[in-house]
């Protein structure tokens, strides 16, 4: 696979992500929805301080050593898809990486960048707005990441008075709200899963004995690093 190809898959995704991100903080107010599929599915605008789906990590110094660390994973993720590139891994094995590259990397310019070039989206202004004269509403690094997509499957059902300790309680079945960087991360990830016999599996080279795509560490260590996200 040729590393213009994966460039614009990174690319691609970058794009849609931050254009995304983009309009929603610049065109909804905190909080406001917009049902897209009845509602099942909706963009439902808020912003997170921390990790993807909405997770919550440690307060400021933690949301700064998260952002540390994206970055550090980021650089990494740098050369090793031009290593796994060059060992001439299963192109499905690449696009997979790469696309968990290009999420870390879409959450990564929200910290560290949307804090100093918007203004804050939940101060009760209508809309926020970008580079505003004041300036942003944080520092380098300690911006927050935005998200807008929301599909509950099961929204505020009301559990049946038998289930143990949650029984009579209000009930939402897939309530994390997340943005195209989550689902790249996810999609890519779960496809490295389910195809890994085919990513992995021995290929003999003709005319020679050595296998090649035949590390399936490289398996762990993806899913680590997306799991830190």
């Amino acid at each position: 696979m040729k590393i213009r190809t994966v460039a614009l898959v990174i690319l691609g995704i970058i794009i849609a992500d931050q254009a995304l991100k983009i309009w929603v903080k610049t065109s909804m107010s905190y909080g406001e929805q917009i049902f897209l599929l009845g509602r099942s599915l909706r963009l439902y605008f808020i912003e997170n301080e921390g990790m993807a789906w909405g997770w919550k990590f440690g307060g400021e110094w933690g949301k700064l050593a998260l952002t540390i660390f994206r970055l550090i994973a980021v650089i990494f993720g740098v050369y090793y898809i031009r290593s796994i590139i060059q060992k001439k891994y299963h192109p499905g094995f690449i696009i997979c990486v790469s696309m968990i590259f290009a999420g870390a990397l879409g959450n990564l310019i929200d910290s560290m960048f949307y804090g100093m070039i918007f203004s804050r989206s939940d101060d009760g202004l209508p809309l926020a707005t970008m580079f505003p004269p004041e300036g942003g509403y944080a520092g380098f690094l300690h911006g927050k990441v935005v998200d807008m997509i929301y599909a509950p499957i099961i929204e505020n059902k009301v559990l049946p008075a038998w289930i143990p300790f949650w029984g009579g309680e209000r009930f939402t079945f897939f309530s994390p709200i997340f943005n195209i960087a989550d689902a790249s991360i996810s999609a890519g990830v779960i496809a490295i899963l389910v195809f890994q016999k085919r990513f992995f599996r021995k290929e003999i080279m003709e005319g020679s004995e050595t296998p090649v795509n035949l590390k399936k560490d490289d398996l762990k260590d993806t899913v680590k690093v997306y799991s830190d996200q």
